[in-house]
């Protein structure tokens, strides 16, 4: 388990990473709204911001493959491991399935709102896939593999929700400054429309956060009941 854990690690952030620099080296049309938008360069979407804290989680994961641990309870957790299931927690795991059930849930009803048909030649269906597919079976794979403790329901939902908004806020500095929205779904949004649909996915995320929650619990219940049994044993003692 060990080695298929390092190696998928290993291949995680090089995919993340190849994503990353396909991406960005995409030659977009400028008249074409919102891909032609200087403003923000490729940090305008979701999409990259997820992907690349795919590359600092799985390179986080890898340190703590050599230099941490990988136990189930070890005498000092060490701080890659921490801040690595923080971050699966709190940023990964919801953020992969949002990006994965939103973009392609906008692809089934219009295409065009969101990857339209004329970016075909330009932007290549692995560079999709690696970017708005795989995400979510990479932390599939990684629940499975890797043992942690979620966080408190607060200091969880606190990290997603402050960098939800953040994000949200980001987008509307960004319409400021250039006039576009970064999704074309939101220009064709009424205001009320809007706002329901910035409330949805918010409400979508955190419902996304509780059910990362409860999967990783039903994947790691024995583990997880026998060191809570044996922190209250020492809590007793």
């Amino acid at each position: 388990m060990a080695d298929l854990r390092v190696l998928l690690h290993l291949v995680a952030v090089v995919h993340s990473i190849v994503g990353l620099y396909g991406f960005a080296n995409i030659k977009f049309p400028a008249d074409l709204m919102p891909f032609g938008v200087k403003f923000g360069g490729i940090w305008k979407y979701l999409t990259i911001w997820n992907t690349a804290m795919q590359v600092v989680y799985f390179t986080l994961s890898l340190l703590n493959d050599f230099i941490g641990s990988n136990e189930l309870a070890p005498r000092r957790m060490p701080v890659t491991r921490k801040i690595k299931d923080y971050l699966f927690a709190a940023f990964l795991f919801p953020g992969a399935m949002l990006v994965t059930i939103t973009f392609w849930g906008i692809m089934l009803v219009d295409r065009e709102l969101i990857l339209p048909k004329v970016l075909e030649p330009i932007f290549p269906d692995w560079l999709n896939h690696a970017l708005h597919t795989n995400i979510v079976l990479f932390m599939l794979l990684e629940l499975y593999s890797s043992f942690r403790q979620y966080p408190s329901r607060k200091s969880g939902l606190t990290g997603l929700l402050t960098f939800g908004i953040g994000y949200l806020t980001w987008v509307h500095v960004i319409h400021q400054q250039s006039g576009v929205w970064v999704y074309g779904i939101i220009e064709v949004l009424s205001m009320p429309l809007r706002i329901a649909f910035f409330a949805g996915v918010i409400g979508l995320s955190i419902g996304l956060y509780l059910f990362g929650e409860l999967f990783n619990n039903g994947v790691w219940v024995r583990e997880l009941w026998t060191l809570r049994s044996a922190t209250k044993r020492s809590k007793s003692t």
